[in-house]
């Protein structure tokens, strides 16, 4: 299975904390259900070009987090999620993404109501 994981190579973000936040977003999504076989370590470090400990990393913390298991000698597979789960989950990433627009605002001496007016529209732009 390939998996639609983008990697930018221009990102300040981490290699491994760009890979574990799409993971988890098709996982949290349901674009990935329960029982879903993902591609072994060195098969997605190969795809997205990067380190087998770097997919390891991730793959250890989404398991830590309840949403992979693995099987001992069969693979790494989605976990079953609850929907309350699920929900915590999704709203989390969200939390992160906002804060993080905030402090790239700020880092640019954005006023909280400049922030406003941007959240504002952009929100507009995609639920009109």
């Amino acid at each position: 299975m390939r998996l639609p994981i983008q990697i930018n190579e221009q990102s300040a973000e981490p290699l491994y904390h760009q890979i574990e936040v799409q993971l988890r977003a098709l996982i949290v999504s349901g674009q990935l259900t329960e029982g879903t076989l993902l591609p072994s370590i060195r098969e997605l470090a190969q795809t997205v070009k990067c380190s087998v400990i770097t997919v390891k990393r991730v793959y250890s913390d989404l398991e830590a987090e309840g949403l992979l298991r693995t099987r001992q000698g069969t693979g790494t597979y989605v976990a079953q999620v609850g929907q309350q789960e699920r929900d915590r989950h999704r709203l989390a990433a969200v939390i992160e993404a906002m804060e993080q627009a905030v402090v790239a605002g700020k880092r640019v001496q954005c006023s909280a109501e400049e922030l406003e007016v941007i959240f504002k529209g952009a929100l507009g732009k995609h639920f009109d």
